[in-house]
């Protein structure tokens, strides 16, 4: 990973980065200069103040380099392994009957469907993305979660999977994704960007 983004963990489709903060004022303080470092620029981050800290999300490697200088400048420190991204996966061998639907159901256009993907641009709703399959006699699990994780946080979270009774079900195209399960065999995907 390049040292300019040794704070960021690239995710599904963005940039993340999780910048600590001791007081609330603090984080206010960090999205502030953040905006008005942004202002004027084509692509704009998504912030998300809290308590204690400020996720932000960027496509842009180079706009991701100026923030953290700019939280470099307010002493904040990052928690590179603290950011997750959650899409649902659908099974469908009809994407063209069923994709407008469900755009207008998440997000209440169907404009935000393009592609194998529906994006919420308000970012109130999780991605969902069709996963081309052949038909099939249901039931059959067609809904399965996708969880972005930064690379070093998977094995964690598998070795806890597997101690709350969950199994490792495919893991051929590691690191890139491995597929877990449940005790009825619910499957999640737990994907980073390596691999890929």
């Amino acid at each position: 990973m390049e040292a300019e983004l040794r704070d960021w963990r690239k995710l599904a489709q963005s940039w993340h980065a999780r910048f600590l903060t001791e007081k609330y004022v603090d984080g206010t303080r960090f999205v502030q200069a953040v905006g008005e470092a942004c202002s004027s620029a084509d692509v704009v981050p998504e912030l998300r103040l809290g308590a204690t800290f400020v996720d932000v999300a960027s496509r842009d490697e180079a706009l991701a380099e100026r923030i953290s200088a700019i939280a470099a400048e307010h002493g904040l420190t990052a928690d590179p392994t603290a950011v997750a991204q959650l899409e649902i996966g659908l099974d469908t061998a009809e994407l063209v009957a069923i994709g407008p639907f469900w755009a207008a159901v998440l997000t209440g256009s169907t404009d935000s469907f393009t592609g194998n993907d529906i994006f919420d641009p308000t970012c109130r709703v999780a991605n969902l993305w069709f996963q081309g399959t052949t038909p099939h006699e249901t039931p059959r699990q067609r809904f399965h979660l996708d969880l972005w994780l930064p690379p070093e946080v998977v094995p964690g979270r598998i070795e806890a999977a597997i101690a709350a009774g969950g199994k490792v079900v495919y893991d051929e195209e590691a690191p890139a994704f491995i597929v877990l399960a449940d005790p009825q065999g619910n499957k999640v995907c737990l994907c980073t960007s390596e691999g890929r």
